[in-house]
């Protein structure tokens, strides 16, 4: 859990083109600020902003005057987080140790690296939890999240019907899940059997199976599974899970993350 799979800095940086990764980027703004550009909205961030991106969301960078920045992927993040959200780190700075940190022990050769990254990245979700400002949802948004969350895997799951049991218009409870996590119901479910799918496709304990993940993720037919999959990843989930058993070629620094080690070491 919590894994940090890569580390980088960028030196000042005037636009970052659009992009986006399978595991979550959590940068953190070491210098000027910018504006992060996602699909549907834009978010403006400053020095000592942390952003977090969840996996598989397509964003691009532009400031001005140029930014600076310290960024970290995380794997199987104990995160909670549907969309992405500015987090803002306190007087004494103490996310930005976290992530000075991380990146100084992902470039480093000792015996203890390991360990210490693994309790780096702990660390670093724990400070992201407790430190998030986003408004706390409704009652209402928070059960209905919590049953699709209970529920999910089932694929005789009716969430229509469920919705339609509460003490409020249909169309009500629609647009303020909406507007409070960024997606209808309806899309927090898909995302969640996707997103669920594409962990299990990942694990080392799975053989690839589609019909079988489909139906623990709760999809009642595979080819319809196959088909969302693919529109979502881009990859079929029997050609993303072979592309999963490829070995990975050394992930190496970035040409800006190598220029602020050798100017750091001068």
């Amino acid at each position: 859990m919590n894994d940090i799979v890569y580390a980088g800095k960028h030196s000042v940086t005037f636009r970052v083109p659009r992009h986006e990764h399978d595991t979550w980027e959590l940068i953190y703004c070491t210098g000027q600020g910018g504006e992060l550009r996602f699909d549907d909205f834009t978010l403006p961030y400053a020095v000592g902003t942390i952003v977090v991106i969840p996996p598989f969301t397509p964003h691009s960078n532009e400031s001005q005057h140029g930014f600076t920045n310290i960024h970290v992927n995380l794997a199987d993040a104990t995160l909670n987080f549907h969309r992405p959200i500015a987090i803002q780190d306190d007087g004494n700075r103490s996310i930005l140790s976290v992530f000075s940190g991380i990146f100084f022990q992902y470039y480093e050769k000792s015996e203890q690296r390991e360990t210490l990254l693994s309790a780096y990245g702990n660390l670093l979700a724990a400070y992201l939890l407790a430190y998030r400002e986003a408004s706390p949802l409704s009652k209402i948004v928070q059960q209905i999240e919590s049953h699709i969350v209970r529920h999910y895997a089932d694929p005789a799951y009716a969430l229509d019907d469920y919705l339609k049991s509460l003490p409020y218009n249909y169309d009500y409870l629609r647009k303020l899940f909406q507007k409070e996590l960024g997606m209808t119901p309806h899309k927090f479910l898909t995302d969640r059997r996707l997103q669920t799918a594409a962990s299990m496709l990942r694990s080392q304990y799975n053989d690839g199976n589609v019909t079988e993940v489909a139906h623990l993720c709760g999809f009642r037919e595979p080819l319809y599974f196959s088909r969302m999959f693919k529109k979502k990843y881009g990859l079929s989930p029997s050609f993303y899970y072979a592309a999963r058993r490829e070995p990975e070629p050394e992930r190496m620094p970035d040409p800006d993350s190598m220029k602020i080690m050798l100017d750091e070491t001068e």
